[in-house]
Protein backbone atom coordinates (compact mmCIF):
# COMPACT_ATOMS: atom_id res chain seq x y z
CA UNK A 1 0.00 0.00 0.00
CA UNK A 2 1.34 3.45 -0.97
CA UNK A 3 2.17 5.69 1.97
CA UNK A 4 1.94 9.40 1.11
CA UNK A 5 4.97 11.55 1.84
CA UNK A 6 3.28 14.80 2.72
CA UNK A 7 6.41 16.95 2.41
CA UNK A 8 6.99 15.76 -1.13
CA UNK A 9 3.36 16.20 -2.14
CA UNK A 10 3.46 19.70 -0.66
CA UNK A 11 6.37 20.51 -2.95
CA UNK A 12 3.90 20.63 -5.86
CA UNK A 13 0.98 23.00 -6.40
CA UNK A 14 -1.78 21.51 -8.60
CA UNK A 15 -3.91 23.45 -11.07
CA UNK A 16 -6.66 22.08 -13.30
CA UNK A 17 -6.19 23.39 -16.84
CA UNK A 18 -9.14 21.72 -18.57
CA UNK A 19 -11.96 19.22 -18.08
CA UNK A 20 -14.25 17.44 -20.52
CA UNK A 21 -11.33 15.95 -22.47
CA UNK A 22 -13.05 12.70 -23.40
CA UNK A 23 -10.49 9.95 -23.77
CA UNK A 24 -7.65 12.24 -22.67
CA UNK A 25 -4.61 10.35 -23.92
CA UNK A 26 -1.52 12.53 -24.32
CA UNK A 27 -0.12 15.84 -23.14
CA UNK A 28 2.80 17.48 -24.96
CA UNK A 29 4.82 20.44 -23.68
CA UNK A 30 5.85 22.85 -26.46
CA UNK A 31 6.00 26.60 -27.13
CA UNK A 32 3.37 27.02 -29.85
CA UNK A 33 3.24 30.83 -30.13
CA UNK A 34 6.93 31.80 -29.90
CA UNK A 35 6.56 33.75 -26.65
CA UNK A 36 9.21 31.76 -24.80
CA UNK A 37 6.71 30.05 -22.51
CA UNK A 38 5.88 26.34 -22.86
CA UNK A 39 2.28 25.60 -23.78
CA UNK A 40 0.32 22.34 -23.55
CA UNK A 41 -1.04 20.25 -26.41
CA UNK A 42 -3.96 18.10 -25.23
CA UNK A 43 -4.76 15.06 -27.37
CA UNK A 44 -8.02 13.37 -26.41
CA UNK A 45 -8.94 10.31 -28.47
CA UNK A 46 -12.65 10.76 -27.82
CA UNK A 47 -12.74 14.29 -29.26
CA UNK A 48 -12.60 15.40 -32.87
CA UNK A 49 -10.37 18.41 -32.08
CA UNK A 50 -6.68 18.56 -31.24
CA UNK A 51 -6.34 21.31 -28.64
CA UNK A 52 -3.64 23.49 -27.16
CA UNK A 53 -3.68 25.57 -24.02
CA UNK A 54 -1.72 28.81 -23.93
CA UNK A 55 0.60 29.42 -21.00
CA UNK A 56 -0.65 32.58 -19.26
CA UNK A 57 2.76 33.47 -17.83
CA UNK A 58 1.13 33.92 -14.46
CA UNK A 59 0.92 31.17 -11.87
CA UNK A 60 -2.70 30.22 -11.29
CA UNK A 61 -3.97 32.17 -14.27
CA UNK A 62 -6.31 30.63 -16.86
CA UNK A 63 -4.76 28.86 -19.84
CA UNK A 64 -6.67 30.00 -23.00
CA UNK A 65 -7.95 27.13 -25.16
CA UNK A 66 -7.23 26.94 -28.91
CA UNK A 67 -8.10 24.40 -31.62
CA UNK A 68 -5.25 23.15 -33.81
CA UNK A 69 -7.30 20.93 -36.16
CA UNK A 70 -10.85 19.59 -36.10
CA UNK A 71 -12.70 16.75 -37.79
CA UNK A 72 -10.36 14.08 -36.38
CA UNK A 73 -11.06 10.45 -35.54
CA UNK A 74 -9.31 8.33 -32.93
CA UNK A 75 -6.22 10.49 -32.46
CA UNK A 76 -3.54 8.66 -30.49
CA UNK A 77 -0.24 10.57 -30.43
CA UNK A 78 1.64 13.63 -31.64
CA UNK A 79 5.02 15.33 -31.33
CA UNK A 80 6.10 18.92 -31.96
CA UNK A 81 9.35 20.25 -33.47
CA UNK A 82 10.26 23.36 -35.44
CA UNK A 83 11.43 22.00 -38.79
CA UNK A 84 11.53 25.24 -40.80
CA UNK A 85 13.14 27.58 -38.28
CA UNK A 86 10.26 30.03 -37.91
CA UNK A 87 10.08 29.52 -34.15
CA UNK A 88 6.75 27.69 -34.20
CA UNK A 89 6.85 23.89 -34.30
CA UNK A 90 5.30 21.61 -36.85
CA UNK A 91 3.30 18.72 -35.35
CA UNK A 92 3.28 15.14 -36.59
CA UNK A 93 0.11 13.35 -35.47
CA UNK A 94 -1.12 9.75 -35.60
CA UNK A 95 -4.86 9.09 -35.80
CA UNK A 96 -7.44 6.57 -37.06
CA UNK A 97 -6.07 4.19 -34.41
CA UNK A 98 -7.21 0.83 -33.10
CA UNK A 99 -5.29 -1.76 -31.06
CA UNK A 100 -6.01 -4.42 -33.69
CA UNK A 101 -4.24 -3.94 -37.03
CA UNK A 102 -7.26 -5.23 -38.95
CA UNK A 103 -9.31 -2.31 -37.57
CA UNK A 104 -6.62 0.38 -37.72
CA UNK A 105 -5.90 2.65 -40.68
CA UNK A 106 -3.05 4.36 -38.86
CA UNK A 107 -3.10 7.79 -40.47
CA UNK A 108 -0.04 10.02 -40.06
CA UNK A 109 -0.33 13.77 -40.72
CA UNK A 110 1.81 16.90 -40.54
CA UNK A 111 0.16 19.95 -38.97
CA UNK A 112 1.49 23.44 -39.75
CA UNK A 113 0.30 26.85 -38.56
CA UNK A 114 -0.98 29.31 -41.13
CA UNK A 115 0.46 32.49 -39.68
CA UNK A 116 -1.40 32.65 -36.40
CA UNK A 117 -0.96 29.52 -34.23
CA UNK A 118 -4.16 30.44 -32.41
CA UNK A 119 -6.11 29.78 -35.61
CA UNK A 120 -6.71 26.47 -37.34
CA UNK A 121 -3.62 24.71 -38.67
CA UNK A 122 -3.13 23.09 -42.07
CA UNK A 123 -3.20 19.29 -42.06
CA UNK A 124 -1.37 17.19 -44.66
CA UNK A 125 -1.51 13.40 -44.60
CA UNK A 126 1.88 11.77 -45.22
CA UNK A 127 1.32 8.07 -44.49
CA UNK A 128 -0.99 5.26 -43.54
CA UNK A 129 0.67 2.64 -41.35
CA UNK A 130 -1.56 0.35 -39.32
CA UNK A 131 -1.63 1.00 -35.54
CA UNK A 132 0.68 4.05 -35.75
CA UNK A 133 0.90 4.74 -32.04
CA UNK A 134 3.94 6.63 -30.72
CA UNK A 135 5.44 9.71 -32.43
CA UNK A 136 8.72 11.28 -31.28
CA UNK A 137 11.44 13.52 -32.77
CA UNK A 138 15.09 12.45 -32.81
CA UNK A 139 18.42 13.60 -34.25
CA UNK A 140 19.44 10.17 -35.49
CA UNK A 141 22.68 11.17 -37.27
CA UNK A 142 24.04 14.10 -35.24
CA UNK A 143 23.28 16.58 -38.02
CA UNK A 144 21.05 18.70 -35.79
CA UNK A 145 18.14 17.95 -38.12
CA UNK A 146 15.54 15.85 -36.38
CA UNK A 147 13.31 13.23 -37.99
CA UNK A 148 9.88 12.06 -36.83
CA UNK A 149 9.93 8.53 -35.39
CA UNK A 150 6.77 6.44 -35.73
CA UNK A 151 6.39 3.29 -33.61
CA UNK A 152 3.23 1.30 -34.40
CA UNK A 153 1.65 -0.70 -31.59
CA UNK A 154 1.49 -4.02 -33.45
CA UNK A 155 2.51 -5.60 -36.71
CA UNK A 156 0.34 -6.32 -39.74
CA UNK A 157 -1.84 -9.40 -39.18
CA UNK A 158 -1.36 -9.48 -35.40
CA UNK A 159 -4.36 -10.30 -33.23
CA UNK A 160 -5.10 -10.27 -29.50
CA UNK A 161 -4.03 -11.54 -27.08
CA UNK A 162 -0.69 -12.80 -28.45
CA UNK A 163 -0.10 -10.14 -31.15
CA UNK A 164 2.39 -12.52 -32.79
CA UNK A 165 3.91 -10.43 -35.57
CA UNK A 166 6.98 -8.33 -36.25
CA UNK A 167 6.43 -4.59 -35.71
CA UNK A 168 8.06 -1.97 -37.96
CA UNK A 169 9.83 1.07 -36.52
CA UNK A 170 10.01 3.89 -39.07
CA UNK A 171 10.87 7.57 -39.51
CA UNK A 172 10.11 10.55 -41.77
CA UNK A 173 12.51 13.31 -42.86
CA UNK A 174 10.85 16.75 -42.81
CA UNK A 175 10.16 18.07 -46.28
CA UNK A 176 10.33 14.63 -47.91
CA UNK A 177 7.95 12.99 -45.42
CA UNK A 178 8.73 9.61 -46.95
CA UNK A 179 8.52 6.52 -44.74
CA UNK A 180 11.94 4.97 -44.06
CA UNK A 181 12.46 1.73 -42.14
CA UNK A 182 14.61 1.53 -39.02
CA UNK A 183 13.91 -2.11 -38.26
CA UNK A 184 11.20 -4.68 -37.67
CA UNK A 185 12.79 -7.04 -35.18
CA UNK A 186 10.41 -6.15 -32.33
CA UNK A 187 7.44 -8.45 -31.82
CA UNK A 188 4.14 -8.37 -29.97
CA UNK A 189 2.94 -5.04 -28.61
CA UNK A 190 5.40 -2.14 -28.81
CA UNK A 191 3.85 0.27 -26.33
CA UNK A 192 6.56 2.78 -25.47
CA UNK A 193 9.51 4.54 -27.08
CA UNK A 194 11.96 6.99 -25.54
CA UNK A 195 14.62 9.15 -27.19
CA UNK A 196 18.01 9.39 -25.45
CA UNK A 197 21.28 11.18 -26.18
CA UNK A 198 24.19 9.03 -27.38
CA UNK A 199 27.20 11.23 -28.01
CA UNK A 200 26.38 13.72 -30.76
CA UNK A 201 23.24 11.92 -31.91
CA UNK A 202 20.11 10.35 -30.45
CA UNK A 203 19.26 6.70 -29.92
CA UNK A 204 15.80 5.17 -29.62
CA UNK A 205 14.63 2.92 -26.80
CA UNK A 206 11.62 0.68 -27.45
CA UNK A 207 9.50 -1.24 -24.95
CA UNK A 208 7.73 -4.35 -26.24
CA UNK A 209 6.75 -7.90 -25.36
CA UNK A 210 10.41 -8.76 -26.07
CA UNK A 211 11.67 -6.25 -23.51
CA UNK A 212 13.66 -3.02 -23.85
CA UNK A 213 15.84 -2.51 -26.93
CA UNK A 214 18.10 0.26 -28.17
CA UNK A 215 18.20 1.33 -31.82
CA UNK A 216 21.15 3.44 -32.94
CA UNK A 217 22.37 4.59 -36.34
CA UNK A 218 26.08 4.21 -37.09
CA UNK A 219 27.94 3.98 -40.38
CA UNK A 220 24.68 4.21 -42.25
CA UNK A 221 23.34 1.06 -40.57
CA UNK A 222 20.87 0.61 -37.72
CA UNK A 223 22.01 -1.51 -34.78
CA UNK A 224 19.54 -3.05 -32.34
CA UNK A 225 20.77 -4.01 -28.87
CA UNK A 226 18.87 -5.72 -26.06
CA UNK A 227 18.84 -3.72 -22.83
CA UNK A 228 16.57 -6.02 -20.84
CA UNK A 229 14.03 -8.78 -21.38
CA UNK A 230 11.66 -6.97 -19.01
CA UNK A 231 9.10 -8.91 -17.01
CA UNK A 232 10.08 -12.61 -17.21
CA UNK A 233 6.46 -13.84 -17.19
CA UNK A 234 5.47 -15.93 -20.21
CA UNK A 235 4.19 -14.22 -23.39
CA UNK A 236 1.91 -12.20 -23.70
CA UNK A 237 2.53 -10.98 -20.13
CA UNK A 238 6.23 -10.53 -20.80
CA UNK A 239 8.46 -7.58 -21.54
CA UNK A 240 8.08 -3.88 -20.96
CA UNK A 241 5.50 -1.15 -21.55
CA UNK A 242 6.93 2.35 -20.96
CA UNK A 243 10.43 3.69 -20.35
CA UNK A 244 12.29 6.81 -19.30
CA UNK A 245 15.95 7.55 -18.66
CA UNK A 246 17.43 8.96 -15.46
CA UNK A 247 21.03 9.64 -14.48
CA UNK A 248 22.62 6.21 -14.69
CA UNK A 249 19.35 4.27 -14.70
CA UNK A 250 16.19 3.51 -16.65
CA UNK A 251 12.69 3.59 -15.17
CA UNK A 252 10.00 1.37 -16.68
CA UNK A 253 6.41 0.20 -16.33
CA UNK A 254 6.08 -3.54 -16.84
CA UNK A 255 4.53 -5.52 -18.45
CA UNK A 256 2.11 -4.00 -21.02
CA UNK A 257 -0.31 -1.76 -19.04
CA UNK A 258 1.15 -3.50 -16.01
CA UNK A 259 1.36 -2.85 -12.30
CA UNK A 260 5.13 -2.75 -11.79
CA UNK A 261 7.47 0.23 -11.62
CA UNK A 262 10.97 -1.04 -12.35
CA UNK A 263 14.42 0.52 -12.08
CA UNK A 264 17.27 -0.77 -14.25
CA UNK A 265 20.69 0.17 -12.93
CA UNK A 266 24.12 -1.42 -13.29
CA UNK A 267 22.63 -4.45 -15.01
CA UNK A 268 20.15 -5.12 -12.21
CA UNK A 269 16.34 -5.13 -12.38
CA UNK A 270 14.69 -3.73 -9.24
CA UNK A 271 10.89 -3.69 -8.85
CA UNK A 272 10.03 -0.70 -6.64
CA UNK A 273 6.22 -0.88 -6.86
CA UNK A 274 3.66 -3.51 -7.86
CA UNK A 275 0.43 -1.59 -7.19
CA UNK A 276 -0.20 0.36 -10.40
CA UNK A 277 -3.68 -0.11 -11.85
CA UNK A 278 -3.09 -0.12 -15.62
CA UNK A 279 0.25 1.69 -15.66
CA UNK A 280 0.53 3.89 -18.73
CA UNK A 281 3.17 6.62 -18.43
CA UNK A 282 6.52 7.14 -16.71
CA UNK A 283 8.89 10.11 -16.69
CA UNK A 284 11.99 11.21 -14.80
CA UNK A 285 11.28 14.53 -13.09
CA UNK A 286 14.79 15.16 -11.75
CA UNK A 287 17.72 13.15 -10.45
CA UNK A 288 16.21 10.51 -8.19
CA UNK A 289 12.58 11.52 -8.77
CA UNK A 290 10.27 9.51 -11.05
CA UNK A 291 6.60 10.11 -11.86
CA UNK A 292 4.32 7.29 -13.02
CA UNK A 293 0.69 7.48 -14.06
CA UNK A 294 -1.91 4.71 -14.03
CA UNK A 295 -5.38 4.94 -15.49
CA UNK A 296 -7.45 2.15 -13.90
CA UNK A 297 -10.21 2.64 -11.29
CA UNK A 298 -7.53 2.71 -8.57
CA UNK A 299 -5.17 4.76 -10.71
CA UNK A 300 -3.62 8.16 -10.24
CA UNK A 301 -0.24 9.87 -10.35
CA UNK A 302 2.58 8.54 -8.17
CA UNK A 303 5.99 9.94 -7.29
CA UNK A 304 9.04 7.83 -6.45
CA UNK A 305 12.01 9.46 -4.71
CA UNK A 306 15.38 7.87 -4.08
CA UNK A 307 17.18 8.53 -0.81
CA UNK A 308 20.37 6.62 0.04
CA UNK A 309 19.57 4.03 -2.60
CA UNK A 310 16.00 3.37 -1.47
CA UNK A 311 13.01 4.33 -3.64
CA UNK A 312 9.99 5.57 -1.69
CA UNK A 313 6.54 5.96 -3.32
CA UNK A 314 4.05 8.71 -2.64
CA UNK A 315 0.73 9.78 -4.17
CA UNK A 316 0.79 13.07 -6.04
CA UNK A 317 -2.82 12.86 -7.27
CA UNK A 318 -5.36 10.10 -6.73
CA UNK A 319 -8.07 11.96 -8.63
CA UNK A 320 -6.52 12.02 -12.12
CA UNK A 321 -6.39 8.63 -13.87
CA UNK A 322 -3.32 9.34 -15.96
CA UNK A 323 -2.73 8.21 -19.51
CA UNK A 324 0.19 10.58 -20.06
CA UNK A 325 2.51 12.82 -18.05
CA UNK A 326 5.23 15.16 -19.31
CA UNK A 327 7.95 17.06 -17.50
CA UNK A 328 9.15 20.61 -18.17
CA UNK A 329 9.66 24.03 -16.60
CA UNK A 330 6.21 25.54 -17.06
CA UNK A 331 6.61 28.72 -15.01
CA UNK A 332 10.21 29.69 -15.78
CA UNK A 333 11.59 29.22 -12.27
CA UNK A 334 14.20 26.67 -13.32
CA UNK A 335 12.44 23.76 -11.60
CA UNK A 336 10.91 20.75 -13.32
CA UNK A 337 7.11 20.76 -13.30
CA UNK A 338 4.68 18.02 -14.33
CA UNK A 339 1.67 18.03 -16.66
CA UNK A 340 -0.71 15.04 -16.76
CA UNK A 341 -3.83 14.17 -18.74
CA UNK A 342 -6.46 11.70 -17.56
CA UNK A 343 -8.47 9.37 -19.77
CA UNK A 344 -11.27 8.09 -17.50
CA UNK A 345 -11.24 11.42 -15.65
CA UNK A 346 -11.06 13.47 -18.90
CA UNK A 347 -8.97 16.22 -17.31
CA UNK A 348 -5.66 18.05 -17.74
CA UNK A 349 -3.66 19.29 -14.74
CA UNK A 350 -0.27 20.81 -14.01
CA UNK A 351 1.79 20.32 -10.88
CA UNK A 352 4.20 23.20 -10.30
CA UNK A 353 7.27 22.53 -8.17
CA UNK A 354 7.42 25.00 -5.30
Amino acid sequence: MLLPILLLAADFSAQTIAEGLKGGYQVVIADLNKDGRPDLIALASGLDELLWYENPGKVGGPWPRHVIVSGQKRMINCAAHDTDGDGIPEIVMASLFDNLPKNSIGGVSVLKHQGDPRGLWQQTEIDKLTTSHRIRWADIDGSGKKVAINAPLAGFGADAPDFRAHVPLVYYRPGEWKRELIGEQNEGVVHGIHIIKSGKHDAILTASFLGIHRYELGGGMWKRTEVSKGDPTAWPKSGSSDIAQGKGYLAAIEPWHGGQVVIYEKGQRQVIDTTLDQGHTIQVVADGIVVAGHRGPKGGVNLYTRTKGTWTPSVLDAGLKANSCEVGDLNGDGKADIACIGGPTANLKVYLRQ
